[in-house]
């Protein structure tokens, strides 16, 4: 069995990172939607998709330098 490279891991990463987005999205549209504020859900969803990005944008310097 063979490791994924770092360039896979990336895409992974990034697909990991637009899930997120999506998600944050879906709960914003709903608050919106009910008059609510925005929900500590969505700053904890934030957070992890800055991480991931971080994750990412890390491995990427490595396949290039």
């Amino acid at each position: 069995m063979t490791s994924p490279s770092h360039d896979d891991i990336v895409e992974q990463l990034e697909a990991i990172s637009e899930r997120l987005g999506d998600m944050s999205m879906v709960l914003l549209r709903d608050a919106i939607e009910s008059g609510q504020p925005r929900p500590s859900e969505d700053r904890t969803l934030t957070q992890a998709r800055r991480a991931v990005d971080k994750a990412a944008d890390l491995l990427r310097r490595l396949s290039s330098g």
